[in-house]
């Protein structure tokens, strides 16, 4: 199912919660969290995994550098387990990253690189199990003769990522959620996951949609112009 929401999130399907979760419910990902948090920041589509994974999830490390990539140098050496290294490089077509960066970002344990400017080297890249995203792709490479600015607030995608804020992607997008809700979100995400595992297995024996949700029920509510909210009922 492609949408089913919370109750908290004000519209949308109501889940049961108190349902036990089956065993096929799978992690949570950005269409659950966009679900649940209506105001998520979403980063632009025009961002492209270039890489061989598209999942990653972690802490931004923040670093902004156009046309340069000697900040991006900086950035991974500073950077620590587990961080994604987001790069607001202005959307330039100039290469701030290729191999060797990939190379070195995996050898500290980062979960991933995002880079608002282009990514080379992509012969390497395409198989590579670290999460990259680019929005271009170009062999010209930048300059090395500005320090960049590392962990301060940027712009990458089109959104505002601030320093530690989680950034999670997966082959929908990638979001950014404040850390200070985010085990909230990511809590109510995690049922709207549950909710579509069971409706997976109801549609899995061949009945249709009204065995999941209140469909009749809600479409009569709003023909007479009344207020109602499509549940699931599994």
């Amino acid at each position: 199912m492609d949408a089913v929401i919370l109750a908290r999130s004000g519209y949308g399907v109501v889940v049961n919660d108190q349902v036990q979760t089956p065993a096929s419910a799978g992690p949570v990902d950005t269409c659950a969290i966009c679900d649940v948090a209506k105001h998520t920041r979403v980063m632009s589509d025009a961002l492209r995994c270039r890489s061989a994974n598209p999942n990653l999830r972690g802490p931004a490390l923040t670093v902004r550098c156009r046309d340069d990539f000697f900040g991006l140098i900086l950035a991974i050496e500073q950077a620590k387990a587990g961080d994604v290294i987001v790069v607001d490089g202005g959307g330039s077509q100039t290469a701030l990253a290729g191999e060797l960066f990939a190379r070195a970002a995996l050898a500290r344990g980062v979960a991933g690189i995002i880079v608002d400017a282009a990514y080379r080297d992509l012969a390497y890249v395409a198989t590579c199990e670290l999460p990259i995203y680019s929005r271009h792709t170009s062999p010209m490479a930048g300059a090395t003769q500005r320090l960049g600015v590392i962990n301060e607030p940027v712009t990458c995608g089109g959104v505002t990522v601030c320093p530690g804020d989680l950034v999670i992607a997966d082959h929908d997008g990638i979001v950014v959620l404040d850390p200070a809700t985010a085990p909230a979100t990511l809590a109510a995400a995690a049922q709207v996951k549950h909710a579509e595992a069971r409706i997976i297995e109801v549609l899995a024996t061949g009945a249709g949609l009204r065995a999941c949700l209140n469909v009749d029920e809600h479409a009569a509510a709003l023909a007479s112009g009344q207020a109602s909210t499509l549940r699931v009922i599994v």
